[in-house]
């Protein structure tokens, strides 16, 4: 009877943690309609445009744990706060063109007089419970920050892209939400009004006023803030404003994606892609940091911008491995890339200097 007990209350426990707020809610009625309709729905879950394994061949979950758990000399972190500069998002110019990154994949962008914020982060934390903290310095901005955002982007419903402290202490700053199909469930269950939320599938676009498009297209990755996975649709993005042409990368594997992306919505004046918390055991879903340079010749940029990387650790590298592979990657094929400070402005209309702010954080 004790162990009867002991097990029900296990389980009652799980029930209730994973019943939290936090995690979310599932695609019901229209809108799950909508995501059955869908070509890339198929079997009960969206499916990738190629076969995606979760891991390459050779490779269990067991490996990646025990080498997550016991190899922790293979994944260090940096041992003094990142360096960061603190810009002060409401002061800005409104005729300033301009990009502040706040590490991983959080980022702002003023353009053309319009305010556009992707995959936001600002708990200090990029998973359910307590365990994956930011790193010192890394976290310096908040939503108080925040300005009016004009286009919230969220491109999946990953912890580390879309938090929930994060997007429901933003609700009265965010005019308009641009995510894939399936995603605005979440974020209607946590507060926000449907005729705020536009959901797409990949390659379908929207016309917003004033010269601005966007228009969802393909990574190879999955979804999911539960057990169940793929029921919601990850997406990168094609932002067009009057003077400018970006791409929103989101996480994905390397595939050929990326050369229709290029040939259809190219080029464009800067892309913005993932380059850490990669591993050859999932080199499938998350693209290795010498296929990132890649990525952006293909796509026909003009700039690469390194993302998801000095914030969290989420793989199985150090924590500056992706920048110093990616950095060598770009300078071995002469590829122009961008490396800002957290925080600091990188003009999208004018040069920027990189520096290598990195070095020397051990």
């Amino acid at each position: 009877m004790i162990t009867l007990t002991l097990v029900s209350l296990l389980f009652l426990a799980v029930v209730v943690f994973f019943n939290l707020p936090m995690f979310g809610y599932k695609p019901q009625n229209e809108r799950q309609a909508r995501v059955e309709s869908s070509p890339n729905f198929s079997l009960g879950a969206f499916q990738n445009l190629s076969h995606t394994p979760q891991l390459a061949e050779g490779e269990s979950m067991a490996k990646i744990l025990y080498r997550f758990f016991f190899g922790r000399s293979r994944r260090s972190k940096p041992s003094q706060p990142l360096p960061s500069v603190k810009t002060n998002l409401k002061n800005l110019a409104p005729t300033e063109n301009v990009l502040i990154w706040f590490g991983h994949s959080s980022y702002f962008i003023q353009v053309d007089g319009k305010t556009v914020l992707a995959d936001p982060v600002f708990s200090g934390s990029a998973s359910p419970v307590a365990g994956t903290k930011a790193y010192p310095g890394s976290d310096v901005y908040d939503v108080e920050d925040m300005p009016d955002i004009d286009y919230l982007f969220i491109s999946h419903d990953h912890w580390d892209h879309l938090d929930y402290k994060t997007v429901k202490e933003l609700f009265p700053k965010v005019k308009q939400v641009i995510t894939g199909l399936g995603t605005g469930a979440h974020l209607e269950f946590w507060g926000y009004s449907p005729d705020k939320i536009t959901e797409l599938d990949w390659y379908e676009g929207i016309a917003f006023n004033d010269g601005f498009s966007f228009t969802a297209t393909p990574g190879r990755h999955f979804s999911g803030r539960t057990l169940k996975r793929n029921q919601v649709l990850w997406i990168s993005g094609v932002l067009k404003t009057p003077n400018f042409n970006l791409f929103l990368g989101g996480d994905t594997g390397f595939d050929a994606h990326f050369e229709k992306i290029g040939k259809d919505y190219g080029p464009f004046d800067l892309a913005i892609l993932e380059c850490g918390q990669y591993n050859t055991a999932w080199r499938y879903i998350h693209m290795l940091p010498e296929e990132v340079v890649t990525a952006a010749q293909v796509l026909g940029a003009k700039r690469l911008l390194p993302v998801h990387w000095a914030k969290f650790s989420l793989g199985l590298h150090d924590w500056d491995e992706p920048i110093n592979r990616v950095t060598a990657e770009a300078a071995r094929l002469q590829f122009p890339i961008v490396t800002p400070l957290i925080g600091e402005k990188l003009p999208l209309d004018g040069a920027f200097e990189s520096k290598r702010w990195w070095e020397g954080i051990k």
